[in-house]
């Protein structure tokens, strides 16, 4: 087999590979409990919060953000499935905790109180509808 030819099948393979595991999400995430109840009051304050600290980079109403030289673009959040998971728990950890340098979602666990967190995936689930 051509070692080009045999380069390219590793790399792709390992991408899928990798594509794979972080489509899986946080099986720990997964397991946390919405504590907030999504009522229109949730909603709206997840709403309030959203647009003071998350359309900058996902866009106003969720579609996304172009990202420049220096951050990558913010995927939409209007999809059913997520790379980094899409349950409520998943969602609730990726605010808190950040998603990674490579992904440059900065953690709100400091500037956020969870009530507040659970508030915007309230409000996430609502946009997705």
């Amino acid at each position: 087999m051509n070692t080009r030819l045999l380069g390219c099948a590793v790399v792709l393979g390992l991408a899928s590979v990798g594509s794979l595991v972080r489509a899986q999400g946080n099986a720990d995430a997964a397991q946390l409990k919405n504590s907030v109840a999504a009522t229109p009051e949730s909603i709206a304050a997840g709403q309030q919060l959203y647009q003071r600290n998350c359309a900058s980079c996902h866009g106003r109403n969720g579609q996304g953000g172009p990202g420049n030289d220096l951050i990558p673009a913010a995927p939409s959040l209007l999809g059913d499935a997520w790379t980094h998971g899409s349950s409520d728990g998943e969602i609730f950890t990726n605010i808190r905790n950040g998603v990674g340098p490579d992904f440059n979602m900065v953690p709100f666990k400091d500037k956020l109180k969870d009530d507040d967190i659970w508030n915007l995936v309230n409000y996430i689930r609502s946009i997705k509808k």
